[in-house]
């Protein structure tokens, strides 16, 4: 009984396409988490040898809301980032690299092996106080600290 309970409050959460009437008949958008009024970009994070990754801050991020961002890497180093614990405090709607579109189940870190860019988008699921960072550094500038109310 509790798993038919589980999966029919997962279908209500589910996003579903909204039928709405005008004149000219019926027609179809995005509702729920994935519409267009929940979403937010976020400034890009840069992967560059001795260089900040988020010059513009810490990130404090909403619950239930849906989030983009770029990855930018400049190719002067070998360059990952690492953050486990917030990745599996975030669902990951897609990872697009070079027009591919990833639906990963999961992610643990990313690496920059030359100069490229890619694009997160995410709904913030968990709340709590997380960081994604350069592995092997302890510098403030190679951190960034993210919040999720």
């Amino acid at each position: 009984m509790k798993t038919l309970a589980l999966i029919a409050a997962m279908s209500l959460a589910a996003p579903t396409l909204a039928l709405a009437d005008d004149d000219d008949g019926p027609s179809f958008g995005a509702a729920g988490l994935l519409g267009g009024s929940n979403k937010e970009d976020l400034p890009p994070i840069i992967l560059s040898a001795g260089e900040p990754i988020a010059p513009e801050g810490p990130w404090e991020l909403q619950s239930g809301t849906y989030y983009e961002f770029e990855i930018q890497g400049d190719g002067s180093q070998e360059l990952a980032l690492v953050g486990p614990e917030f990745f599996r405090a975030i669902w990951i709607d897609e990872i697009v690299v070079e027009g591919l579109e990833i639906r990963p189940l999961g992610l643990d870190s990313i690496e920059f092996d030359e100069a490229g860019e890619m694009e997160i988008g995410f709904v913030a699921i968990k709340p709590g106080a997380y960081y994604i960072k350069i592995p092997g550094t302890s510098g403030e500038t190679q951190r960034l600290d993210i919040t999720i109310k």
